[in-house]
């Protein structure tokens, strides 16, 4: 059986951005690669219009609490993509480390989240593309 692969996302506060993009992830992976989000300050709540932007792609995202970063959770997983969480991530050798730059969406409005939502499902896309092979 081969190994699933395991992708650990990034921010400051796990509210917007890592959020929408472990949401991406699990939906678009349809469970091939285990996926997990963390933040070095998490917020109370997710961001309610990272919420409601991604319920208009159909992705309900409501019941998700923003998690503080572990050393483990970084020991666990293959990738490591930040977003703007700077040097608060833990680095191990032999892991997988990309940084996204993304705008960060706490307190903008759904209509200025929805160019955030759309670039990190791109990157979610390419993200996948590279880690599960081309079913023929």
């Amino acid at each position: 059986m081969s190994h699933k692969p395991s992708v650990l996302f990034v921010c400051v506060h796990n509210a917007g951005r890592s959020q929408m993009a472990a949401a991406f992830l699990t939906t678009l992976s349809q469970g091939a690669i285990e996926v997990r989000s963390a933040g070095s300050q998490p917020a109370e709540k997710v961001n309610p219009a990272a919420v409601e932007a991604m319920a208009e792609v159909g992705i309900d995202m409501s019941a998700e609490i923003p998690k503080v970063l572990t050393t483990e959770a970084v020991q666990d997983s293959d990738v490591v993509i930040t977003m703007g969480c700077g040097d608060e991530c833990p680095y191990f050798p032999g892991k997988r480390y990309e940084d996204w730059v993304l705008e960060d969406p706490a307190g903008k409005g759904v209509d200025s989240v929805r160019p955030i939502r759309d670039e990190i499902r791109t990157r979610v896309e390419s993200l996948i593309a590279s880690l599960i092979p081309a079913q023929s």
